[in-house]
């Protein structure tokens, strides 16, 4: 800053800034994570550039420090404009930091949010063109500080996103986003944004007014200076926006979208539905109140258990995005194959393209080269119609593309993954032919959902580079990978899967070979015994109804009408063939696939599918639905804390992640260890036994 102002501020902080000659510009002595400038046409600015992280996170002493910078703008009568900036590469504000909001005592917490309002309204006071330059993630608190400025540009970046997301993690918005959001955008924009957590690329935060101007980031020092000529930009809301925020139009507004949470949640999930309330209510109350229902919302939310699981599920969700293996060298991956044009092989290959990766997707039959190829196109387009792949993207990802169906060879592929038939001859006759065509170091991956990735990798003269990767159904959407390992598999190939896995922008859990690994081996004995209850008489919507009510996305029997009755036949048949002493498939799903009821892609299963065909409305017992619920969710729980104790991942947190992102598990339960725990494990086990004294299969219910 100019050198009044540093003198001025030196009565009050010794050494708080020290000149930089000959520059003019100055910067704080005592500043660890911003840097403090000025330049001659009287614009100050701001630069968030937090020490030591890859992020910009707001704390106390991140807080506390740009408090420090605005107290100095504030003293220099001679600034008109004030710029926040960040200086790492990808970030502009990541939020706050959630390790000091998860394990802060009460009080500290009441500190930190009523600190973070404070200097955001000052921010917003001051009476200075306030423009904030965003490139990057700009979240949560970003957002919040965003809001507090005048003027939002934002750069073209394709990391470049805007939102708040703290209802993702079990909070709401109380720096002032509940508060302002609304009263920029109207309360129904406002209220869509906060309720999902939805986060807007540069070109839809731009349409919904959020963002003032897009520009490329290397321009972003010039199109300031003509901005700060234009001046600050004269905004008012639309008349639609001022009408939203009349009082019987907030409270028709509010109705409705709480209408629409509890559809959605069945009102398992309490931020949402407080998010409503705070925005309807801040978004016309003077700021001092407005502050205080933000405040009393977050602190009553902070202190909840299914905000405390959601929080950690963020940083496990986090390291295993991030972590690479601990041993071994990741070597990276540009080239791939994928082996067989099915619908897990197209869907694979089309990630794959679609991430950089150069595809070579083969099939021994033309057709169904055809047919994958186009699922491919098919999976593009309704990319671009979603607005989540570009046109540009989408072409880039067909010309990462090729297809062949001789036997050509396969030296410059980093990596092969099969996706054939879930047969094990077939994949082992495969496999020998993959491994005489490829180089020396690549590896050979195998997509099975429940074969021995041990036994198939027995067969090959160089079984430590053969590992599982096995992808979910709908690849495009399902974010969990499980990476299977043998006691063949080398440390290097399991580093170079993992990193692998984590560039493609899935989630990776590595887990020890094991009959159904660790998603269908929980998941099995759960769907097993959903099916004895629509045996024993129990209608398949009330056995359904149950597990919705307990925060399941989809009950068990429609569940297995979308996986196919076949193929959840068939991972039945390998997991009770491992497990006879407790696990006994009922012959119901072999019954039906026998008949051509395969589930969904036959028309029917369980239940009846088509575009014609009306649900049927069942009367639930209260009784009966709990009995349900308590039944399977101890399954689940049960199978979980028996992959803990055979240590089938590195961690036992690693199987409550793998069953929320595989299966949908409620994330507000942190999973079934975690529900286990809240359970009490002596509690756990009484109840299994009494189960297991009252059904004709005791040997399920055996406690682990």
């Amino acid at each position: 800053m100019k050198m009044e102002l540093l003198q001025s501020l030196e009565t009050d902080h010794e050494d708080a800034f020290i000149p930089r000659p000959p520059s003019p510009m100055m910067r704080a002595k005592s500043l660890r994570h911003f840097r403090l400038d000025s330049d001659e046409d009287g614009t100050a600015w701001i630069t968030f550039d937090m020490e030591g992280g890859a992020a910009n996170v707001w704390n106390e002493t991140t807080l506390h420090e740009f408090d420090l910078c605005l107290e100095a703008v504030s003293r220099d009568s001679t600034l008109k404009t004030l710029v926040i900036q960040s200086a790492k590469d990808h970030i502009f504000i990541a939020g706050a930091d959630l390790k000091a909001v998860r394990h802060a005592p009460v009080r500290q917490l009441e500190t930190m949010i009523g600190l973070g309002q404070k200097v955001f309204n000052r921010l917003a006071a001051l009476p200075l063109h306030k423009i904030a330059l965003i490139h990057g993630a700009c979240l949560g608190g970003g957002l919040e500080l965003a809001l507090a400025c005048d003027t939002r540009i934002v750069s073209d970046s394709d990391r470049t996103r805007l939102g708040l997301p703290e209802t993702q993690i079990g909070l709401v918005p109380a720096w002032g986003g509940s508060t302002r959001l609304p009263r920029l955008l109207g309360l129904p924009a406002a209220l869509q944004l906060i309720v999902t957590g939805k986060l807007l690329k540069p070109s839809a935060a731009k349409r919904a007014g959020l963002a003032d101007f897009i520009v490329p980031r290397e321009r972003f020092e010039d199109f300031v200076h003509h901005r700060i000529a234009l001046g600050a930009p004269k905004r008012r809301l639309s008349l639609t926006g001022r009408i939203s925020l009349l009082p019987g139009a907030r409270h028709f507004i509010a109705s409705q979208v709480k209408k629409a949470v509890l559809t959605k949640t069945r009102g398992l999930y309490q931020a949402p539905l407080r998010a409503v309330e705070v925005t309807m209510r801040a978004s016309v109350a003077p700021l001092p109140k407005a502050m205080e229902i933000e405040r009393h919302a977050i602190q009553d939310l902070a202190l909840t258990p299914a905000t405390g699981h959601l929080i950690d599920l963020f940083f496990r969700k986090e390291e295993a995005d991030k972590k690479p293996w601990p041993r071994g060298v990741a070597l990276p991956v540009h080239h791939a194959a994928v082996i067989g044009a099915g619908v897990m092989g197209a869907g694979i290959a089309q990630w794959l393209a679609s991430r950089g990766v150069r595809v070579l997707m083969q099939d021994i039959s033309t057709d169904a080269l055809a047919r994958g190829m186009e699922r491919i196109h098919g999976l593009l387009k309704e990319g671009v119609k979603r607005r989540t792949v570009s046109r540009a993207q989408m072409r880039d990802a067909l010309d990462r593309l090729s297809a062949e169906h001789t036997r050509v060879p396969l030296t410059h592929e980093q990596i092969i993954i099969e996706a054939a038939t879930e047969d094990m001859a077939l994949k082992k006759k495969i496999f020998a032919d993959l491994a005489a065509r490829c180089g020396p170091d690549t590896v050979l991956a195998t997509n099975t959902s429940a074969l021995s990735v041990t036994e198939l990798a027995g067969t090959l003269p160089h079984p430590e580079r053969v590992i599982g990767l096995h992808f979910f159904n709908p690849v495009h959407r399902m974010p969990l990978v499980e990476i299977i390992t043998t006691p063949h598999t080398s440390d290097d190939v399991i580093a170079t899967a993992t990193a692998f896995v984590q560039k493609l922008g899935k989630t990776p859990v590595v887990v020890r070979d094991s009959p159904g690994f660790v998603v269908n081996r929980v998941l099995m004995p759960y769907l097993i015994e959903a099916v004895r209850l629509y045996e024993s008489g129990i209608p398949a919507e009330t056995i359904d109804e149950a597990m919705l009510e307990f925060g399941m996305p989809m009950g068990p029997l429609r569940l297995l009408d979308e996986i196919g009755l076949d193929v959840a036949a068939h991972v039945g048949r390998t997991l009770v063939a491992a497990f006879p002493d407790r696990l006994a498939a009922s012959d119901l799903l072999d019954r039906r696939v026998s008949t051509g009821k395969l589930g969904k892609k036959s028309g029917e299963g369980f239940y009846k599918h088509g575009a014609r065909v009306k649900r049927k409305t069942v009367k639930h017992d209260a009784s009966e639905l709990e009995h349900v619920q308590h039944r399977l969710a101890l399954l689940l729980a049960n199978e979980a804390a028996r992959c803990a104790r055979e240590k089938l991942t590195q961690t036992p947190e690693a199987i409550d992640l793998a069953m929320i992102l595989g299966t949908g598990y409620p994330p507000f339960l942190g999973g079934p260890l975690a529900w286990l725990r809240e359970l009490g494990a002596e509690n756990a086990k009484l109840e299994l036994q009494m189960l297991a004294a009252s059904t004709p299969q005791p040997n399920a219910f055996e406690p682990a």
